[in-house]
C-alpha cells in the first residue's frame, strides 16, 4: 500500500510488462543549484540542455500485467481528453478504426530501399598504425530503424578514418572485422572500436547514409494520434504499431525540421502545436541528437 513512485502520465515513455516483472521508464527534472539559475537567465538558450534524467523502475508482482495495462488505459483516457479539449468526440474514433487505418498504410522507411541496393553496401579498409586510434565518434541510430546499429557522427581532423576519405558522416556500421554491430548496445560497439588499437589495418562494412532521416507520417485527420511524443524537439518515445513508427520516426532523434519548415530554434510548446495540428502527409526531417549536439558545438567529440 505503500507509494513506490508518482511520475505525471506525461513523463512516461516506457512501460511494460514480462512476466511478473513491471518495467517502467520515465522523465524527470533534474533539480537546479543556484548558479545553474544564474546561467540559464543569463543564457537563456540554454533553458533545454540537461534538464532531464531517466528513471528506469523494476516491479516484482503477481498483478504485473494489470499494472502495465492500467497504466495503458489512463494513457488512452489522457488521450481522449485532448480530443475533447480540441472539440473532437473520441466516439467518432474506435480501436478498429485505428486499426484498419494502420492496415491500409504501407511502412514508409527509406532504409528500406535504401540498404535492399547492393552499391550502398560496401566494405571499406581502412590503414592505420598501430596503437593509433581510428579517429571517429559513433552514436546509436534510434529505435524505430529497420537496423538498430551505429553511426558515424564525427571524424577526426587528420585521424585514419578521415584520412582515408572511405568514410563520410551519417554512414551506418554494419560490422567490423568480421564482427557484426547490428543490435549491440553503444557501450560494447565502442568496446570493439578501441579493441582494435593495436591494428594496423581494420576492416569495417558500412551503408552509406545521409545524417539526415526523412520521415513521412499519414494521418488523415486529428483523430489519429500521433504515436509519439516530444521534448525540446528530440522524440523520447514511440507507440509500438502507431502511424508514427510506420513512418520511420525513431527515439532519440532530434527533429531538424517539419513540412519544409525549419524547428531547429522554435520552442518546445510551437513545436508540440505544429505537431499536434498537422494532417494529411507529415513530412519531418531528423537526425540522432547526439550528432545534432556534436554538429553545432554544443558538446566536445570523443574519438576512439
Amino acid at each position: 500500500q505503500e507509494t513506490m513512485m508518482d511520475h505525471p502520465l506525461r513523463t512516461i515513455s516506457y512501460i511494460a510488462d514480462i512476466g511478473n516483472i513491471v518495467v517502467l521508464m520515465a522523465r524527470r527534472r533534474m533539480p537546479r543549484s543556484n548558479s545553474q539559475d544564474n546561467v540559464e537567465a543569463s543564457h537563456p538558450s540554454q533553458d533545454g540542455k540537461r534538464q532531464y534524467k531517466m528513471i528506469c523502475h523494476v516491479f516484482e508482482s503477481e498483478d504485473a500485467q494489470l499494472i502495465a495495462q492500467s497504466i495503458g488505459q489512463a494513457f488512452s483516457v489522457a488521450y481522449q481528453e485532448f480530443l475533447r479539449a480540441n472539440g473532437i468526440n473520441p466516439e467518432d474514433l474506435s480501436q478498429k478504426e485505428y486499426s484498419d487505418l494502420l492496415n491500409t498504410q504501407d511502412m514508409y522507411n527509406d532504409d528500406l530501399i535504401h540498404f535492399s541496393k547492393s552499391e550502398n553496401c560496401k566494405d571499406v579498409y581502412i590503414e592505420k598504425q598501430k596503437g593509433e586510434i581510428l579517429g571517429v565518434v559513433i552514436v546509436e541510430s534510434g529505435w524505430g530503424s529497420i537496423l538498430p546499429t551505429v553511426i558515424i557522427a564525427n571524424m577526426m581532423h587528420g585521424g585514419p578514418a578521415e584520412k582515408s576519405g572511405k568514410l563520410n558522416i551519417g554512414d551506418q556500421i554494419m560490422s567490423i572485422n568480421g564482427t557484426s554491430l547490428v543490435g549491440l548496445p553503444l557501450s560494447t560497439c565502442q568496446s570493439i572500436i578501441k579493441g582494435l588499437k593495436n591494428q594496423a589495418r581494420v576492416k569495417l562494412n558500412i551503408v552509406r547514409c545521409p545524417p539526415v532521416t526523412t520521415v513521412l507520417i499519414r494521418r488523415p485527420d486529428l483523430r489519429y494520434q500521433l504515436g509519439f511524443s516530444v521534448q525540446n524537439g528530440i522524440i523520447c518515445s514511440l507507440m509500438r504499431g502507431g502511424i508514427a513508427e510506420r513512418g520511420g520516426v525513431r527515439v532519440g532523434h532530434r527533429i531538424i525540421e517539419i513540412n519544409g519548415q525549419s524547428v531547429v530554434a522554435t520552442p518546445h510548446e510551437k513545436i508540440v502545436h505544429i505537431l499536434s495540428n498537422a494532417v494529411g502527409e507529415i513530412h519531418m526531417k531528423t537526425m540522432p541528437a547526439a550528432m545534432y549536439r556534436l554538429l553545432t558545438a554544443q558538446e566536445q567529440p570523443v574519438y576512439i
